[in-house]
């Protein structure tokens, strides 16, 4: 997969891109990372921003500079091209999973007030919020997004079902885990998970994972269909409250 990601603060994505999976990633050649600097791209004095028509508070992200850069990167593809802003698509693993099968992404990192519209309008595929609050710029959203997606790809992790078994890619959330020592101040792993028994820590790990879900982020338990012994294990786990 080829990533490319525009911002006006480039060195900000350097140590993420070349510590832990995302530098691993791009050793073994599953992704290529490459980061442009929106003001080469700016017609007048790398200027990049200018004052809202209208009036108004902050600066305005210009649509030449922007337009200019995706250009240079899409003539001979037609990737997707993200923007990153509180007022798009909220983030998902299952969005993650989604954009992890792609062959190339564009990432816009916008700063200031915003983006003058008709970048939204006539440029971006999607458009993509971490959450429900506002950031300095699109840096930290966008390494977010980007470290969710790489870690998806084909070879990344050391483990392939490691992804697989994450939170919220089954719709839940994971279950406990516990590693050695078997007991740590007095506090013991449990029983279970040390009995060899694999058929037993299965259904612990299932019953586990449905508890923190009911009991964490019960909104998730309406968004999925559960099946009958999933069902029976929420019914016992309401029973106990």
């Amino acid at each position: 997969m080829n990533i490319n990601v525009l911002s006006l603060f480039p060195p900000m994505f350097e140590g993420v891109f070349q510590h832990s999976i995302m530098k691993k990633a791009q050793e073994k050649n599953a992704v290529s990372l490459n980061v442009v600097d929106i003001r080469e791209f700016a017609d007048n004095k790398r200027q990049v921003d200018d004052y809202p028509f209208g009036g108004g508070a902050g600066m305005v992200l210009k649509p030449e500079p922007i337009f200019n850069a995706v250009e240079s990167l899409t003539q001979e593809s037609t990737p997707r091209v993200i923007l990153m802003c509180p007022q798009g698509e909220r983030f998902t693993q299952q969005k993650a999973e989604e954009l992890a099968a792609e062959k190339e992404l564009v990432f816009i990192c916008g700063h200031y007030e915003g983006y003058d519209e008709r970048i939204r309008e006539h440029l971006v595929t999607d458009e993509i919020s971490i959450g429900d609050f506002v950031l300095t710029g699109g840096e930290l959203a966008a390494m977010t997004v980007i470290d969710s997606i790489v870690r998806l790809l084909p070879g990344v992790l050391g483990n392939a079902d490691s992804p697989v078994r994450d939170s919220f890619s089954t719709g839940l959330l994971e279950h406990p885990q516990y590693t050695r020592p078997a007991e740590f101040r007095g506090w013991k792993v449990p029983e279970v998970l040390t009995s060899g028994n694999h058929g037993k820590v299965d259904q612990w790990r299932e019953e586990q994972t449905l508890k923190r879900t009911l009991e964490r982020r019960p909104d998730l338990l309406d968004k999925i269909e559960l099946n009958d012994k999933q069902q029976k294990i929420i019914a016992q786990l309401k029973k106990q409250k």
